[in-house]
């Protein structure tokens, strides 16, 4: 109970919510984990699921309420619990590995999982990053968790009880468990996994009791095995049983590791002696110092919630893969080739997604975080031959576009330093001119982009529009970091003339992007609302702005500024309606722009997440802040349904965070960001150098949406965009707001943002 009052104090302390702005000094107390668990197949709030964890932590833990396999495993609206899993799980899409779990029942021994499910209910139920509670109805029994980067102490109070038990599960396709009365251990590993992996996968386990068993057994899909204390089969478990008193708490300390059963052990140090409610706060100050980074003044709750809500699921993914080995060194079981080698690791991303919002927020919050990553990519390039698009943790074969480049460009041009650049180039310029090993790696389709300018529309590549804009972009990256680095010429000239080739794809006859043939003609009668088929879970009105470096280009493409901000219009004014006929159903990405009620525009997907930003380009900023505003107000909540589509691994909630700042890159591998509108009162960016970034808005609220004056360090400041390296040089931004937009403001051509088009 001593626990659960201090973090009801803590609540009470950082949630005060009067009429005065209140400061956030304990922000870990706003995030709420269930945001986004509403989730199903056909629809997704969010699909996430409540991770207790350390930020960017080796492991995470959760709740599981789905059966074992589904990559839903944790859904608001379930009614059972079946287990508490250690989850390394990015995206249900993708599903889990390296998976199993703990239970605890009472009475009758249960150990499938359909068996020992329990009812639960979110009444008796405490979810924070640093710590989880549940009471589980069926036995009694409640299941408090906390964690490190790579171990977790579980605190499980049982009832006066003959049989007491806890139940592990090390799941199915093959696994290993022993039991080890005499140190009140069990040890294990499970290799269950949905790819990317080599055959030598395993995540070897420890778990560490502080009672002693009165019983114990191994089990399978057949039942139990009394007599065998170690059990290797496809389905392996254990059950170790205690007589208890009513209150009695049994301690469970469990570790695990990709290197080894030894390094399990070593892992499991990571809690040393400290008790549970002294772990528990050594990770809430750890959420803290993380999401402290950005401290909020507002009188707001839900506002609140909401943005430290997404901060911390921007702070979870990827995940770290590396270990600390007993000599102190930093080492890592390589996805890609099976081997213990040394050097960091990370994994569970899509940069087809993150490669937007979540990379620009660790570039400009956590440099130190991604360097790191960025090392660890080096170690991907090495291990796999190629860069990973989608590590899960290897290579996946999911999503289109080459966006690594633009994930090693933006951090160099960005100012990190102190790793091998000039390998991670080589890896880029290998991934720009060869096709990969699976179609998501490399380029699929390079010879044809190389040659032609584009990927055809009829050559059997799928998404072939989404694969040539996006390469385009992503020559666009490796030119800028050719150019920085001091590449040759030719070089340099070679991916400046490839980085124009979405001009290849602009229909004329139907004033969007479209898929092109071999022979160079358009394909007849395209329909701009087809969804896929040459796009990737969109259609043109979606992909049509996906020319990050030269939105200037794009506007004369399409007739001039008019004419551009008149098809920006077009896609909040154009009803919902969809061609779904070449998935042959309504994929849940349909169904949720169908139901926001903002016509065609599609914010619950990536590809359309930066349109907003482009009136800036064009004369018409104040419709960006218009828009900014309503897409923070209207598709997010800090609730279970919190999300208008899929999380993504920190992306949608880094379009979140940046816009409530009142600025977003839509171009990442440049160094600028562009202009929308704050949301709170007033936001300081605590930089990692020291430095303060102070955004005030005092005049902000519901109807005072628009900016008609804005002053850097006091001075007049007319351009629609601000400067990365400014930024970090700290300061202030004041943002004069208005119920009314101002019409002159931001827009002559000087005050536009970076397009290349405008830069020679």
């Amino acid at each position: 109970m001593k626990l659960k009052s201090l973090i009801f104090l803590g609540v009470l302390q950082s949630c005060i919510f009067l009429n005065a702005q209140v400061k956030t000094v304990d922000p870990a107390e706003y995030v709420n984990p269930l945001m986004g668990t509403q989730s199903l197949h056909s629809l997704s709030n969010g699909n996430t699921y409540p991770a207790i964890c350390r930020p960017w932590g080796m492991n995470f833990w959760t709740p599981q309420t789905g059966k074992m396999g589904d990559g839903w495993a944790y859904i608001y609206t379930a009614e059972k619990i079946r287990g508490f899993k250690q989850t390394h799980q990015p995206s249900p899409w993708m599903n889990d590995y390296g998976q199993f779990s703990i239970m605890p029942v009472t009475g009758k021994l249960a150990f499938a999982e359909a068996d020992r499910a329990s009812w639960f209910s979110h009444k008796a139920e405490v979810s924070k990053p640093y710590y989880y509670s549940v009471y589980l109805a069926d036995y009694d029994v409640t299941t408090e968790i906390t964690a490190t980067e790579r171990a977790a102490h579980f605190q499980i109070t049982f009832p006066e009880n003959e049989q007491s038990s806890i139940v592990v599960d090390a799941f199915d396709k093959g696994s290993y468990i022993k039991i080890i009365p005499s140190e009140n251990k069990i040890i294990g590993y499970t290799t269950r996994n949905s790819g990317g992996v080599p055959t030598n996968f395993k995540n070897y386990f420890i778990l560490v009791f502080d009672k002693p068993f009165a019983s114990n057994s191994t089990w399978n899909d057949k039942g139990l095995e009394k007599d065998k204390l170690e059990l290797q089969d496809n389905h392996a478990g254990a059950v170790v049983g205690f007589k208890t008193k009513k209150g009695e708490i049994v301690n469970v300390k469990v570790a695990s590791s990709f290197i080894s059963p030894e390094q399990a052990e070593l892992n499991l140090k990571e809690l040393g002696n400290a008790s549970f409610n002294e772990t528990v706060a050594a990770s809430k100050n750890e959420w803290n110092k993380v999401l402290g980074k950005i401290t909020v003044e507002s009188n707001d709750a839900d506002q609140l919630k909401t943005f430290y809500s997404c901060l911390y699921r921007a702070t979870c993914f990827p995940q770290k893969q590396y270990e600390i080995n007993a000599k102190g060194e930093t080492v890592h079981y390589s996805p890609y080739n099976g081997n213990v080698v040394p050097g960091y690791m990370y994994a569970g991303t899509g940069f087809w997604d993150t490669f937007r919002a979540l990379y620009p927020l660790l570039n400009l919050v956590y440099p130190s975080i991604n360097k790191e990553m960025q090392e660890g990519l080096i170690n991907d390039y090495k291990e796999g031959g190629f860069l990973p698009e989608w590590s899960s943790p290897g290579f996946r074969n999911v999503m289109v576009g080459n966006n690594s480049a633009s994930v090693v460009s933006e951090a160099y041009i960005k100012g990190l330093r102190g790793y091998d650049i000039n390998t991670l180039y080589e890896a880029l310029v290998h991934g720009a001119n060869n096709e990969g090993p699976l179609e998501a790696v490399g380029r699929k389709g390079v010879s044809y982009y190389n040659t032609l300018g584009y990927v055809p529309y009829d050559v059997k590549i799928n998404e072939n529009a989404a694969r040539t804009l996006e390469y385009a972009y992503d020559d666009f990256a490796i030119w800028k970091l050719a150019k920085a680095l001091n590449r040759p010429k030719k070089e340099i000239s070679l991916f400046e003339k490839r980085m124009m080739n979405y001009k290849n794809l602009y229909n004329p006859s139907i004033g969007w992007m479209s898929g092109r043939n071999k022979d160079g003609s358009f394909p007849a009668n395209f329909n701009p609302l087809k969804w896929g088929d040459a796009f990737t879970e969109g259609n043109a009105l979606h992909y049509s702005w996906s020319v990050f470096h030269d939105v200037q280009g794009l506007i004369d493409l399409m007739g001039g500024q008019k004419k551009f901000t008149d098809k920006l219009d077009a896609v909040f004014t154009t009803p919902p309606v969809f061609d779904d006929s070449y998935y042959g159903s309504v994929i849940h990405e349909i169904r949720e722009m169908q139901i926001m009620n903002m016509g065609q525009y599609a914010h619950g997907n990536q590809p359309i997440q930066h349109m907003i930003y482009l009136y800036n380009y064009a004369g018409q900023p104040w419709k960006t802040q218009y828009w900014s505003r309503e897409v923070i107000n209207r598709l997010y909540k800090p609730t279970p349904d919190g999300y208008c589509g899929d999380e993504d691994n920190g992306q949608t909630s880094a379009w979140y965070i940046f816009s409530a700042m009142g600025f977003y890159p839509v171009c990442p591998a440049t160094d600028e960001y562009v202009l929308g509108a704050p949301l709170f009162k007033k936001l300081t960016l605590n930089l990692e150098n020291g430095k303060q970034l102070i955004i005030n808005a005092s005049k902000n609220s519901e109807t005072n949406k628009y900016v008609n004056d804005l002053k850097w360090n006091n001075a007049s400041y007319s351009k629609n965009y601000i400067n990365h390296f400014d930024v970090l040089k700290g300061g202030e931004l004041n943002f004069d707001m208005s119920a009314e937009p101002n019409l002159q403001r931001g827009t002559s051509k000087d005050a536009f943002p970076y397009s290349y088009s405008n830069s020679k």
